[in-house]
């Protein structure tokens, strides 16, 4: 007789659960990506080997997954940033989500690309020279296109980047 169990299947939507030298690892690098092994060692009051296995542990299991450059578009000439809603047309929708994103994605302005749910399909981050430049960019990648229905843009006059994103507990 041939018994089966099942195994439960990890529920994919739960964040993976951290201890709290995992959490601060996450902290610390959140807000100092740079920071070297032994720096990280010694805020946490453990060897450098250990940090260093819970730091390769948590990259493994994709919690970190990358270490970024934080850009001061103004330093690089693209002082004026916006926040723009897209939405496409309910007929073009289907076929155009891909192809939209992987083509705006693609476009030197774009910091950063938002998938929605809600009014808006997609709200994209840019940051351009000036005003001529957000104009020339709305209509030329944004009004031009087929599948785009409608835009809607908001200057961002400052923002604050946290160090770890908020919980969504």
């Amino acid at each position: 007789m041939e018994t089966t169990s099942e195994t439960p299947q990890p529920n994919t939507l739960r964040a993976p659960a951290l201890d709290p030298i995992d959490a601060r690892i996450v902290q610390l690098l959140s807000a100092d990506g740079r920071m070297t092994n032994a720096e990280l060692a010694g805020h946490l009051g453990v060897a450098p080997s250990t940090a260093h296995a819970r730091l390769r542990a948590l990259v493994d299991r994709g919690v970190i997954s990358g270490f970024h450059a934080s850009v001061d578009e103004r330093k690089l000439g693209a002082g004026l940033q916006a926040i723009i809603g897209v939405s496409l047309r309910p007929s073009a929708r289907r076929e155009s989500i891909v192809e939209f994103a992987d083509r705006v994605r693609a476009l030197p302005q774009v910091i950063q690309v938002f998938f929605l749910g809600g009014d808006d399909d997609f709200l994209l981050h840019i940051a351009v020279a000036d005003s001529s430049e957000m104009r020339e960019f709305v209509l030329e990648h944004l009004s031009a296109q087929s599948s785009v229905a409608s835009t809607r843009t908001s200057i961002v006059f400052d923002y604050h980047r946290n160090s770890v994103a908020a919980s969504f507990r």
